[in-house]
């Protein structure tokens, strides 16, 4: 499994026919301390770049958007008890939603870990 990144600072991890999605490591930090998070429920369709979540910081708000069409499988019900899971876990524990893409082959054009590291660098 490879997992991908998008320039919104999603990852997206492919297993079989269901992607996991979350926040990067690098896009929580920039957040800092998360206090609230909202996930989509399942049987949500949703549309590339639309609003799939939600997570609230001591900072800021922020959307989380889908990298690609698709149907929700499931939301990470874990966060909403525990939305500090996505500090101490955002690559792991701390996953927002699975999807379902409506065209697997969407993922093709997403970043791999060193364009997402390029990707990352050039926003300093």
């Amino acid at each position: 499994m490879t997992m991908k990144f998008t320039e919104d600072h999603e990852w997206v991890l492919l297993d079989g026919d269901v992607a996991t999605v979350g926040i990067t490591d690098f896009a929580q930090q920039q957040l800092g301390d998360v206090v609230f998070v909202e996930v989509p429920e399942a049987g949500t369709q949703v549309d590339t770049g639309g609003e799939a979540g939600v997570v609230e910081s001591v900072k800021a708000a922020s959307e989380v958007y889908a990298p690609f069409a698709g149907e929700i499988i499931e939301g990470n019900a874990a966060l909403a008890d525990d939305p500090t899971l996505v500090n101490s876990d955002p690559e792991g524990n701390g996953w927002f939603f699975k999807i379902k893409p409506a065209d697997p082959s969407d993922l093709d054009g997403l970043m791999d870990a060193e364009a997402y590291k390029t990707h990352v660098e050039g926003l300093g």
